[in-house]
């Protein structure tokens, strides 16, 4: 939508509906946000608006960190300034379309202000960053209030059985579907394709390409919305990486490829397997950097119950070419399509980040002129630990990404500092419950 900034202060002021819906994400990639008075909107597009800083510096559930420098106690949680971005606007058909806008703040720790600043460093360099996500997740009959009743436990699933690209399981739950992708359309979030993957209930979305910027806000505003749609329906989608070690788990996939003007150049007609140097050293860069990194693909404790032989998940530092055992899985088709699919990234890590830490390592590839010396994987990726083995919890993932300095040449060393703090956080807080694999286990023969 390529309307000016006057037309889209006319077409809010024009709206019917007297408010406006702001968000912004946290650093888990959860949207925050509020609706606003037109009038406090039409002053917040001069000169932003305050939004209280402990969106990071607080986890998913809303409890305070200790120990980061950025806010807490010691600050007393005052407001940041955040700026809305006008080219973001949309219409929520599913909330008397309503005025919708993304922001974000001018912070090394904002994530959707990194990606910012590394799409720009890509953009100084005459390289256009075109990406696209996709993801699988699970959908479940239940509400909030059930599922919080039931304590978490066993919800029932949508569907049953093992059933991918199943056009009789959507047909069975068509009007969601058909919301979901009429619905996320005429929200400017299009889908390239929808359906059923193997496992109960669950589903894969590919979103439509496009900038890289707005593939990552495609991606958040996905997930919110689905959740939202899924309400109307009794259905509650959750982007886990893995709810069950009986059953794969769900993927985020990140399709890319970088562009000079209308030609792709990861692209060469002469080049025996059709790669060009360019997308050589992107891919080098982005297998050198993986380990350095992993926190922000896997960002959570569920995160590494995915990674796992077997399941349609990586688990070494592999390439290949249309390889899906492999943590990328290169492409090599045409002038219009030949792209990297990153296969590492699951569908809880957080879009902006996702996007900034690959696009970062891919031209940190480039910028270094590094070789694609990492051995190309044919066949079981698996069994191919000539490159290396990923981490395997988030604990060391996150220790190896503390004291990288690649990570702090690609990312800014506050937000490394901020972001490893969180994610020991999050570390923390596991290691302190009781979960029921522990009751089940010991309370009966210890």
């Amino acid at each position: 939508m390529n309307l000016s900034k006057a037309e889209i202060l006319k077409a809010v002021e024009d709206s019917y509906n007297p408010k406006v819906k702001v968000a912004i994400t946290d650093i888990d990639g959860v949207l925050r946000g509020k609706y606003i008075h037109k009038d406090k909107f039409n002053s917040a597009v001069e000169g932003g608006f305050g939004f209280c800083n402990v969106i990071f510096g607080w986890d998913i559930n809303d409890l305070a960190y200790e120990g980061v420098d950025f806010t807490g106690w010691h600050t007393g949680y005052p407001d940041a300034n955040a700026a809305l971005d006008l080219t973001t606007y949309r219409k929520v058909p599913w909330d008397n379309d309503v005025a919708f806008f993304l922001g974000d703040f001018n912070l090394d720790i904002c994530p959707r202000s990194l990606l910012r600043k590394i799409n720009a460093e890509s953009e100084k360099m005459g390289l256009h960053a075109s990406f696209g996500q996709e993801f699988e997740w699970f959908n479940f009959k239940v509400n909030t209030e059930e599922l919080h009743a039931n304590g978490f436990r066993e919800p029932p699933h949508l569907t049953p059985g093992m059933f991918g690209y199943s056009l009789l399981r959507m047909s069975k739950n068509k009007a969601f579907f058909n919301d979901i992708y009429d619905l996320l359309n005429k929200f400017r979030v299009p889908i390239e394709g929808l359906h059923t993957e193997t496992g109960p209930g669950v589903m894969e979305a590919a979103l439509q390409y496009g900038d890289i910027l707005e593939s990552a806000d495609r991606a958040v505003l996905f997930k919110s919305a689905v959740k939202e749609i899924g309400h109307t329906h009794g259905i509650m989608p959750t982007f886990m990486a893995k709810i069950s070690d009986k059953l794969p788990g769900c993927s985020g996939h990140l399709h890319q490829s970088l562009w000079e003007g209308s030609k792709n150049i990861f692209f060469d007609e002469k080049k025996d397997n059709k790669m060009s140097s360019l997308m050589e050293s992107y891919l080098a860069g982005i297998l050198h950097c993986m380990p350095h990194i992993l926190p922000l693909y896997a960002p959570t404790i569920n995160s590494y119950k995915r990674l796992v032989e077997g399941a349609w998940a990586p688990t070494t530092v592999t390439w290949g070419i249309d390889n899906r055992t492999t943590s990328v899985r290169v492409l090599p088709l045409s002038s219009k399509s030949t792209r990297i699919e990153l296969r590492v990234v699951g569908s809880d890590a957080n879009p902006y980040l996702a996007h900034a830490a690959s696009l970062a390592s891919g031209l940190y590839g480039i910028r270094h002129k590094l070789k694609l010396t990492a051995h190309r994987t044919e066949g079981n990726g698996y069994n191919d630990i000539r490159n290396g083995v990923l981490p395997q919890n988030l604990w060391n993932a996150t220790q190896e990404m503390k004291k990288s300095e690649v990570a702090i040449e690609l990312l800014g060393e506050n937000f490394v500092k901020h972001y490893c703090s969180s994610r020991e956080w999050e570390w923390q807080q596991c290691q302190k419950a009781v979960t029921d694999w522990e009751y089940k286990r010991y309370f009966e023969i210890v």
